[in-house]
């Protein structure tokens, strides 16, 4: 098989939750544990940590990735969904797996994904680890992919877990309160390895202590070490400028004293939500630095942060494809990721929004519409609605978003194409408009393609 005849088998054979939906989910770890013992234990052959929560995890690991590469070390990255490229998956210091390795693994391995009856995500995770593995990275961070204790991710055992926070998503696999998928999310925490909590919430924190005590594993909240606020001078909405100020103790074998506000901060990564994802880092970092295996120096955390596009080619979170009009996609589509978008358009500057929203039929999106209309309706400018559809076998048909958005007296002209949305809002849309493409990752990934 060549590279597309393989992604092709892949696609075809091993179905993906992200493209079809809850067919493809398995709440059973036991296939990949059988997986990982056919390829001789490859999970055990690096360090990792591990990066879980509803919100902010792909961010967050790209952040570590970054961190961790600008000090030097050979580090591997595993996360999913993609967005144009399935290889955006697993990379090493940036660079995606090469084709020919893709192309091997699935030939070297086809029979046993068959006698295991692998997903394929089941399958990734094998090709990841054994990726890692093979070229010797140092570490490896490996975001969670669903939940926590079923994933198939779930069968390393890290130097570090994180979890960003709770939220009310994907309910019918993990529970309908945030205490039930705290306890799903609580299952990568492993016996005597410490864990991260980016935020500390009523509901959810008796939970992770209560999980974390039992597994004798030390656990501290981001959230009550670490104050970030935006930096006054920041009006680039390409890129966040902050400040960081550490609440009550210091990073270990710094270069510099933190006990103060450190003032001017850049992360390539725009929207002041990512704060709460940036103090998430800068706690893992500080326990990271008090393992004698790494070294990072500030300067070195602080590059990682203002260069973690350029270092893993994240994609997708509030990044800016074109100015005049301002044009940025938003892969917000859960709960907590909207109200975060909301937050950030609340400081905006800008005439008239135009709104490019379509997704998968997974989500509720009624509610959804409702609420961004009525939030769209608070910020006190005009705004307008295109509607589409991410070129996915979950998507929502553009006509049926259509008819339902119709139904809440919502109006708006549809596109089966995200690429002729976009080009209608620019042609409509003034200098000082902001044209918007949210709603589904898939939609995100269709319009950067």
């Amino acid at each position: 098989m060549n590279y597309q005849e393989t992604l092709d088998f892949m696609f075809a054979q091993l179905p993906m939750y992200h493209r079809i939906g809850a067919a493809a989910y398995k709440a059973d770890i036991q296939p990949t544990i059988d997986l990982m013992t056919a390829l001789g234990n490859p999970e055990r052959k690096f360090r990792s940590i591990h990066v879980a929560g509803t919100n902010g995890k792909g961010s967050v690991s790209h952040f570590l990735a970054s961190i961790l590469q600008e000090a030097g070390y050979k580090v591997g990255l595993y996360t999913s969904p993609h967005l144009v490229d399935f290889r955006e998956r697993i990379r090493i210091n940036g660079e995606m797996i090469p084709k020919d390795d893709v192309v091997a693994f699935v030939e070297a391995h086809r029979q046993l994904f068959a006698d295991l009856h692998l997903s394929f995500f089941e399958m990734t995770v094998g090709m990841a680890f054994d990726y890692f593995a093979k070229e010797k990275v140092d570490i490896a961070i490996v975001e969670v992919g669903m939940g926590g204790r079923l994933d198939s991710t779930n069968v390393i055992t890290p130097m570090l877990s994180v979890i960003t926070n709770i939220g009310l998503d994907h309910t019918q696999f993990l529970g309908d309160t945030l205490e039930k998928i705290a306890v799903e999310k609580a299952g990568i925490i492993k016996p005597g390895v410490p864990v991260v909590i980016g935020e500390t919430q009523p509901e959810t924190k008796p939970v992770f202590e209560r999980i974390a005590a039992e597994r004798h594993a030390p656990i501290t909240f981001a959230d009550q070490h670490w104050h970030l606020r935006v930096d006054c001078n920041n009006h680039d909405e390409s890129r966040l400028l902050f400040d960081v100020q550490p609440l009550e103790r210091r990073l270990p074998a710094c270069d510099c004293d933190l006990s103060e506000w450190r003032c001017g901060l850049v992360s390539q990564l725009a929207g002041s939500y990512q704060l709460k994802n940036l103090a998430t880092v800068f706690e893992a970092v500080d326990l990271l630095r008090g393992n004698s295996q790494f070294s990072i120096l500030n300067s070195q955390l602080e590059n990682g942060i203002a260069r973690v596009v350029d270092n893993t080619h994240l994609h997708g979170r509030w990044q800016v494809i074109a100015n005049k009009p301002l044009t940025i996609c938003e892969t917000a589509h859960n709960a907590p990721g909207i109200d975060a978008m909301l937050g950030k358009l609340s400081t905006m500057r800008f005439a008239c929004l135009h709104v490019i929203y379509g997704c998968v039929n997974d989500k509720d999106y009624r509610k959804i519409l409702t609420h961004l209309h009525t939030e769209f309706a608070k910020l006190g400018r005009p705004f307008d609605w295109r509607f589409s559809q991410p070129s996915v076998p979950r998507q929502l048909p553009v006509a049926d978003l259509q008819s339902a958005a119709r139904d809440l007296g919502i109006d708006g002209p549809a596109f089966p194409n995200v690429k002729d949305a976009i080009s209608d809002a620019r042609q409509n849309a003034a200098p000082s408009d902001l044209v918007l493409v949210t709603g589904s990752i898939f939609l995100i990934a269709d319009a950067l393609a």
